[in-house]
């Protein structure tokens, strides 16, 4: 978390408080790993700086700079990129969640674990990067320039056919749910989405990649499609810190048919969700169902 549907839900959300809008000052933590670029030169690359897009890859945000070179945004785990005036119980400590009702939340307060803060020409709404554990990133690359980060990734997962994927599992020995949750091969996959999807293919998360067949390939292709559009129609999933930048929570998760139903009937057949792990990654799936 997030994937692909979160984040392409908060590029569409966050445009509107970007787009236009020159960026007066920015303020920044310490240095962390959570600077690819050193919060200095981060601060020193945007500031008087208009923005002209933000754009998206897999899990990765880029917001374009006129003139050229853009600011790299990855949400990481737990990052949250909103502006300013939004309440949420998601972007409150642990404490303060355990403690207040959402009626008694009040618009968000920078704190230690906003990490970027925008402030703009116009006077209005900040913008907010807030990551609790840190693994989010930011990265500023200049015109033309790239990174290895995004260099090897693969083609968007919202542009996968059944073709690239019968390709991709030849000859591999790894779990087909490895396979789709490789950002060399897909960007953007997680483990929410492969498992809804690989459910809804009728193929085992388990199966060998080398073993799946072209049929079965092009069910999962379309059911990845799938589950992606319907999680960006609905504003994603919010299971724990993701939040929209308006504040507002996504409601895929109402929707999940196997992710993190262990032990639940099976909506088609009744049988028992079960959970293994698949590269250290908790895995869902029908054993009536998926084959």
């Amino acid at each position: 978390m997030p994937e692909l549907p979160e984040v392409e839900v908060t590029r569409r959300r966050i445009a509107p408080l970007l787009v236009g809008r020159k960026i007066r000052s920015v303020r920044t933590t310490a240095d962390s790993y959570f600077f690819l670029t050193p919060p200095a030169e981060v601060a020193a690359a945007l500031q008087g700086r208009t923005v002209s897009g933000v754009s998206r890859h897999g899990k990765y945000l880029r917001i374009e700079l006129e003139g050229g070179g853009c600011l790299v945004v990855h949400l990481g785990m737990t990052g949250q990129l909103f502006g300013s005036g939004v309440s949420s119980v998601r972007l409150l400590s642990a404490t303060a969640r355990a403690s207040l009702a959402p009626e008694e939340q009040t618009a968000f307060e920078p704190d230690s674990h906003t990490h970027l803060h925008l402030r703009f020409e116009d006077g209005g709404a900040d913008v907010y990067m807030r990551d609790v554990r840190k693994f989010g990133k930011v990265l500023v690359l200049g015109p033309g320039e790239t990174h290895e980060r995004l260099e090897r990734l693969g083609i968007d997962a919202l542009e996968v056919s059944g073709e690239l994927l019968f390709s991709a599992t030849r000859k591999r020995a790894v779990a087909i749910k490895s396979l789709l949750l490789d950002q060399v091969v897909l960007a953007g996959v997680g483990n929410i989405y492969a498992d809804e999807a690989l459910f809804l293919a009728g193929v085992r998360p388990t199966r060998r990649a080398a073993r799946v067949t072209r049929k079965q390939c092009d069910g999962i292709a379309d059911a990845l499609r799938g589950v992606l559009e319907r999680s960006i129609e609905t504003g994603g999933s919010s299971i724990s810190d993701y939040v929209a930048p308006d504040g507002s929570d996504g409601s895929y998760q109402d929707e999940r048919r196997v992710y993190a139903r262990a032990k639940q009937p099976c909506f088609v057949c009744g049988s028992p969700i079960r959970k293994t792990v698949i590269g250290q990654r908790g895995t869902h799936y029908c054993p009536s169902c998926q084959k």
